[in-house]
């Protein structure tokens, strides 16, 4: 048991170091493409999507909690309300959407995030500037949200392969069934 849970904190170390890194891999690319202002690649929620598709919601808040963390540090206060608003409240959605009792596909769930993401660092911005006119921005960002997410799920997608490859969790066992399953 102690194994397990050391093997669970080391690979939560090893995601939340590789989530910062495709985060400052993403800070190099962003300028480069031209994108407007707020539009990311959203590189570090392919980490947080696969812990909360293979270890679970526990996981995956505490990668969000660390990244905003991080970004509060490393950018200032307003950026890490913004990253922190953002990240629970698209990682909330994403679970709410797995508790749904038909199945959903990791194409929905990461555009889902993803937009809400998006719509809750819209919120926080409008609260910090107590200006509602910040909201006027939402189309832009829920449209860059919907191409995002879909890229995000591609992501996933094509590193799976790999890390099934290296011996890494790509099912989740489902508690009640006893049977393998993908999704949350």
């Amino acid at each position: 048991m102690q194994n397990s849970k050391a093997k669970e904190v080391a690979l939560g170390g090893v995601l939340f170091a590789l989530a910062l890194a495709l985060s400052f891999l993403e800070s190099l690319i962003t300028p480069l493409l031209g994108l407007m202002p707020g539009i990311k690649l959203g590189l570090s929620n392919v980490v947080v999507m696969y812990a909360l598709f293979f270890m679970g919601g526990r996981q995956a808040y505490t990668l969000c909690l660390l990244k905003a963390f991080f970004v509060l540090l490393t950018r200032g206060v307003v950026a890490g309300f913004l990253s922190l608003c953002g990240g629970l409240l698209s990682l909330t959605v994403m679970l709410l959407l797995c508790r749904l009792p038909i199945p959903v596909t990791d194409y929905i769930l990461s555009v889902c995030g993803s937009v809400f993401h998006n719509l809750g660092q819209l919120i926080a911005a409008s609260f910090v500037l107590k200006n509602v006119f910040t909201l006027a921005y939402a189309p832009i960002l829920l449209v860059s949200g919907l191409v995002m997410g879909a890229l995000t799920a591609r992501g996933l997608a094509a590193i799976l392969p790999a890390l099934r490859r290296l011996g890494y969790n790509t099912h989740k066992l489902d508690k009640k069934s006893g049977e393998t399953k993908k999704n949350c």
